[in-house]
């Protein structure tokens, strides 16, 4: 048996790991899309580093992007098998994709204008809305706690991983030579104590795990100190400057815990009467769509809508799908919030109101989730002079600020408390994934002396033998 690391290796974003058996099944565990790694972006999205006609099954953690988003490409170019997802996150990626799709076809227009002046190639989009369609055929659904054959070699079992609506530990039991042997991947591990969703759950011993490291030498503050910086930021950006709040979000997640604070703040009588913009027609759906999943929300939720009939809905809140009302906003001086994505200010509507906003002193750009060393998002947080966006500079004016706490991601605290129901001794080996090369490095050296003894930071398309 055999596992490769094709993406999300030595980095954070396009998640997709291949374990290949002896008997020539290959589970493709997440087909993620790589984000914000500059000029290299587009190259490492088209090229797999495996043939996707060879796939037999994919295990999806979750449908954030980077996890989900070369599903399509993942068929266009030969996969036929299934993919086993929750109910919740097949809901969900069905959106994102089509999304994605748009706004490749979208983005990749306008950067051929310029590119068609200039007499250089023309771009094309990694594939077309018709392609994200041809996905959904392919999708089961699998229900937490439910174990199921895939076949006689494969079962598969997903738990609740906490991160976003639907997000899942992958559980995988194989047989081969006769032999059993237990598999984990973490997918993206949630907090303890998340405001809207469950606490990860703990998970059956394995043999191998495969644990992402995003924040694996970081500790976040309080969570429910966001509400109160939040707040802040509203008052000193909107009341004090009159300017416009900008906050890039991911649409699954990050937008809806936005959504629910600023219910809070209202409910608190703390939330100023401004105008309030989810400026992002994925976000509004998925938005509904996560009302449509309440077995996914925590007890403080549930009790929260015995007296709150909808808790990501407040006054002022105005939902905007249309292209022309998104770039009326541009021309509005007024004070106001505008939450769009994407959260790494990548792609999106969002990447418009920051270009249009940045010049002016009286406006902030909110970070409120992790960005990709070389994405604008990530540009932004270095506070830069000036920021190049759609090829063009920008003097940064605006103000910029983070709010860590935010975070959808497990921290160290929440990692070891995660991996506690492992008897490290039993472990054979321990692979990290999905974080910075140097975070990477500090998260193995606290693994080795929490007592796992066999700690590997794969590189890309490195593959490993593992025995059963």
């Amino acid at each position: 048996m055999k596992i490769a690391f094709h993406g999300a290796a030595r980095t954070v974003t396009g998640s997709k790991h291949l374990i290949s058996l002896t008997n020539g099944k290959k589970i493709l565990l997440d087909c993620g899309m790589f984000q914000g790694m500059g000029k290299d972006t587009d190259t490492l999205n088209r090229n797999f580093g495996f043939n996707p006609a060879e796939v037999t099954c994919v295990f999806l953690s979750h449908a954030h992007v980077d996890h989900s988003g070369l599903l399509p490409r993942l068929v266009k170019e030969g996969f036929k098998g299934k993919i086993y997802a929750t109910p919740a996150t097949i809901d969900v990626t069905k959106v994102l994709l089509q999304d994605s799709a748009f706004i490749q076809k979208q983005d990749t227009i306008f950067m051929n204008k310029r590119r068609r002046e200039e007499g250089r190639p023309l771009l094309e989009p990694l594939y077309t809305e018709e392609d994200a369609a041809n996905v959904n055929a392919h999708f089961v659904p699998v229900h937490y706690h439910q174990p199921i054959q895939v076949d006689k070699d494969i079962q598969l079992e997903f738990f609740d991983g906490g991160h976003i609506i639907g997000s899942a530990t992958v559980f995988v039991t194989l047989m081969e030579d006769g032999k059993r042997s237990t598999l984990v991947f973490s997918g993206d591990v949630g907090r303890y104590g998340d405001p809207i969703l469950h606490s990860p759950e703990t998970f059956p011993q394995a043999d191998y795990i495969i644990i992402e490291s995003t924040y694996g030498n970081k500790v976040h503050g309080p969570i429910e100190s966001y509400m109160d910086d939040l707040d802040r930021q509203i008052q000193e950006t909107c009341i004090h400057k009159k300017g416009k709040l900008i906050i890039p979000a991911f649409s699954v997640g990050r937008t809806q815990e936005l959504l629910y604070a600023l219910n809070d703040l209202e409910l608190a009588g703390k939330l100023p009467p401004l105008k309030y913009y989810l400026d992002s027609p994925m976000s509004t759906k998925i938005t509904e769509i996560v009302k449509q999943h309440p077995e996914c929300f925590n007890r403080s939720l549930q009790k929260l809508f015995k007296i709150d009939s909808d808790p990501f809905h407040f006054k002022g809140l105005k939902y905007i799908t249309d292209k022309r009302d998104s770039q009326a906003l541009n021309s509005d001086y007024s004070p106001m919030v505008i939450i769009s994505a994407s959260g790494m200010a990548e792609a999106g509507r969002v990447k418009h109101h920051i270009a249009n906003g940045i010049g002016n002193w009286r406006n902030t750009i909110l970070i409120i989730g992790y960005c990709e060393p070389q994405s604008l998002g990530a540009r932004l947080k270095l506070r830069p002079e000036t920021v190049t966006i759609y090829g063009m500079p920008f003097s940064v004016k605006a103000d910029i600020r983070t709010i860590d706490s935010m975070s959808a991601h497990a921290d160290y605290n929440d990692l070891c408390q995660y991996l506690a129901c492992q008897d490290q001794a039993e472990v054979k080996r321990l692979f990290i994934v999905h974080g910075e090369a140097e975070v990477q490095d500090e998260f193995k050296k606290r693994l080795l002396k929490k007592g796992f003894k066999d700690v590997e930071i794969p590189e890309l398309h490195q593959e490993f033998g593992i025995s059963p």
